[in-house]
């Protein structure tokens, strides 16, 4: 069997012609190239290449006003609408801390940038859209009717590189955990009892040199219990019906994009679970789903609950938390939703 040649930017337009209804990502697989790829090819048509810096972005975005902010894996999508606000930029990560649009980005993971104009009927829609040096998708900011639009054509103009070439090449990046490794079981729930911060189990994880998945698998089920991989959506179910404020955390290799508040509107579309609530968009592939985790973390607050699902390849895919302020205890409700939730099934050996 031969290998498939790789598409020209033109054959990559002429496929996207004839299939217009199909979903860009979809489209992407299909060509076996990056969706980066399959935006450039329509550079100089209805795209312009612009820098792709994550910090230049952020010194001008807040002009924009209000957008839609969207940051996605291979199985989530995560959409807010709000403004850019809160903003704290440093060279290693910085914070966008808004009321609705709440981001971690990691600004040296983001490569590339394009400007995108899309006809939608009549309607032009504009977005701002970035991604990493394999051509995955990072972050992508899309205008809304009360957005400035003024706003956005300067931005274009002073980011707009003198390259406008619509071929693109992937570099290669590696960001699978070693979920093989040996866990040494008692060192582990040593250094795991004596976390004080959530934020402080990468570092343990880091310092210990064993994958996430691999450690909430070997740390024993006081700290972590693996759940049905229908949990999820019961949690969702449970949480719009007592009105809980949750957190919803989607990342990717350059971003961290979070909800935090009561979710309202739940609905099953296919193999889709999506929250679809005035500001806040949510769709999650369920069938992508290998493993659910409850897992328990101790703060200087008391214990911390977490709903954790995950690929096959042990990637997160997605993250929930109950809402609470910082210094207080978690909220009893949502540890009383988490632990009755349905737990997996034991397999019998």
């Amino acid at each position: 069997m031969t290998e498939q040649k790789r598409p020209a930017p033109a054959e990559i337009r002429a496929f996207r012609a004839e299939n217009p209804k199909m979903r860009e990502r979809d489209i992407a697989a299909r060509l076996k190239i990056s969706e980066a790829a399959l935006v450039a090819a329509e550079t100089g048509i209805s795209v312009t290449r612009i820098d792709g810096s994550a910090l230049k972005l952020l010194e001008r975005v807040a002009g924009l006003g209000e957008v839609m902010a969207l940051s996605r894996n291979e199985s989530a999508v995560h959409e807010k609408i709000g403004v850019f606000e809160n903003i704290k930029m440093g060279m290693q990560s910085a914070i966008v801390l808004g009321e609705n649009i709440d981001l971690r980005i990691f600004p040296n993971r983001w490569e590339h940038g394009f400007a995108v104009s899309k006809k939608d009927g009549d309607q032009e829609r504009l977005s701002l859209q970035y991604f990493d040096k394999a051509g995955n998708a990072v972050h992508k900011v899309h205008l809304r009717p009360n957005s400035n639009v003024e706003a956005y054509h300067a931005i274009v103009a002073e980011l707009k590189l003198e390259d406008q070439s619509q071929e693109f090449v992937e570099a290669e990046i590696s960001n699978a955990a070693d979920e093989t490794a040996d866990v040494d079981r008692d060192e582990l729930r040593d250094n795991w009892s004596r976390l004080t911060d959530t934020h402080e189990f990468f570092g343990m994880l880091k310092r210990l040199k064993i994958g996430r998945q691999a450690a909430i698998r070997s740390v024993g089920d006081d700290y972590a219990w693996k759940l049905d991989n229908g949990a999820t959506a019961e949690m969702m179910h449970a949480s719009v019906k007592s009105g809980l404020p949750i957190m919803c955390f989607v990342a990717n290799n350059g971003i961290v994009q979070i909800h935090s508040g009561p979710i309202f509107n739940v609905q099953t579309i296919g193999p889709w679970i999506n929250i679809m609530d005035p500001t806040f968009h949510l769709h999650l592939r369920q069938d992508h789903i290998a493993e659910t985790w409850a897992v328990r973390k101790p703060t200087k607050d008391g214990h911390v609950t977490s709903l954790e699902a995950y690929k096959t390849d042990g990637e997160m895919i997605i993250q929930f938390f109950g809402k609470r302020k910082e210094g207080s205890d978690e909220r009893v409700e949502w540890r009383e939703i988490i632990e009755n939730l349905p737990r997996a099934a034991s397999v019998a050996a």
